[in-house]
């Protein structure tokens, strides 16, 4: 039961405070009070407000009231973030630069999250907002099942429906971007000539991803040991999936040319190519931008070898095969490529690898 409290201020008129405690096995667990200058308004409100308290989920929901969104996300990243990949941590940090971190994650509304949105709008695109709030929704899905605090996943999914009808969301684009011979001999042919000066050997590790469909992380975890000569092809540490982060190890067929590419590698440690992914990355983009080549992206060679497989008239389960992608789904946007005559792009291509201990094709 709720207690009033009577008080004669200073100047003679009367207060009365109103307070609630809760028990839970002889302990308080919560307790409330507000001051009125008319008693029945002081009752009133502690009726409706002991009530109010015994709705489920209402305790659980003002205990926690004052932990903003930029709590959670740290919380998050300090028990979750050795898991996640490099594009995920950066945007965490990012989110918690904005005002929407500020506000109470059990009390913020569909509005604060829509004007987040709207915001955000002045300066990226649809795709990019629409990031804001699936790695909002993690966040608040973790801290409800593992945390107890109920974080207000309702309104943030209300405020997704509402940014999807009105359009200020949508989904990433499909990358179609392939390099021309041209722009691949451009960049070959620089790396070549400058590689005397460099410990990372970049043609060899672009050539790589352009007949294997390895991403650059990937390529720097490969080991020697994990090569088959069998059935020439290997595993793949922690191969990127949308929900195993970690341990996702994979073994993949190689193409011809890639494994000749692994066999004229020196055997210096165990990875096959112990480098940064990083630096590989940030090469890359710096090649393209010095040799004028607009708009390539390392991850677009994965495109093209997809692409390629299909143009010489592989079919799904093979190609998933080299690319390691689980669901086939994933690949139906390629197959009209299939349905052309079968055709090699890079037939008498110069930079071509030599095949090295051929293994029969029936074994991708």
């Amino acid at each position: 039961m709720p207690t009033i409290t009577v008080r004669t201020r200073a100047d003679g008129t009367k207060s009365y405070r109103a307070a609630i405690r809760l028990k839970r096995k002889g302990k308080v667990v919560y307790s409330e009070s507000r001051t009125f200058d008319r008693k029945a308004l002081a009752k009133d409100w502690a009726t409706r407000r002991e009530l109010e308290l015994q709705e489920p989920g209402a305790l659980n929901r003002v205990q926690h009231r004052g932990i903003t969104i930029g709590d959670l996300i740290k919380r998050y990243q300090e028990e979750f973030g050795a898991g996640f990949g490099r594009s995920k941590s950066r945007d965490m940090d990012r989110l918690q630069g904005y005002d929407l971190a500020n506000i109470d994650a059990i009390e913020v509304t569909s509005q604060d999250f829509v004007a987040h949105v709207m915001g955000r709008l002045k300066t990226v695109k649809p795709q990019t907002a629409s990031n804001d709030l699936i790695w909002i929704r993690s966040v608040f899905k973790t801290a409800r099942s593992a945390w107890g605090i109920p974080a207000a996943i309702d309104a943030l999914n209300d405020a997704a429906e509402t940014c999807r009808r009105e359009r200020l969301v949508s989904k990433p684009d499909q990358r179609d971007r392939r390099p021309t011979l041209a722009e691949l001999e451009k960049l070959l042919e620089y790396g070549k000539s400058t590689e005397a000066r460099r410990s990372i050997p970049s043609t060899e590790i672009i050539l790589f991803a352009l007949f294997s469909a390895r991403r650059q992380d990937e390529i720097t975890r490969i080991r020697w040991a994990d090569l088959d000569k069998r059935t020439q092809s290997v595993i793949v540490p922690d191969m990127k999936h949308p929900s195993h982060k970690m341990g996702n190890n994979r073994r993949v067929y190689l193409t011809d040319e890639a494994w000749a590419i692994i066999h004229r590698q020196p055997e210096v440690d165990e990875r096959i190519f112990p480098y940064n992914s990083k630096s590989i990355s940030v090469r890359f983009t710096e090649w393209c931008k010095f040799l004028g080549i607009p708009d390539l992206h390392f991850h677009d060679l994965r495109h093209e070898c997809v692409s390629w497989l299909f143009e010489r008239g592989w079919d799904i389960p093979r190609v998933a095969g080299v690319s390691g992608h689980t669901t086939w789904s994933s690949l139906q946007r390629y197959t009209h490529l299939s349905q052309h005559e079968p055709h090699d792009k890079y037939d008498g291509w110069s930079w071509r690898p030599a095949k090295a201990g051929k293994v029969s094709e029936d074994v991708l």
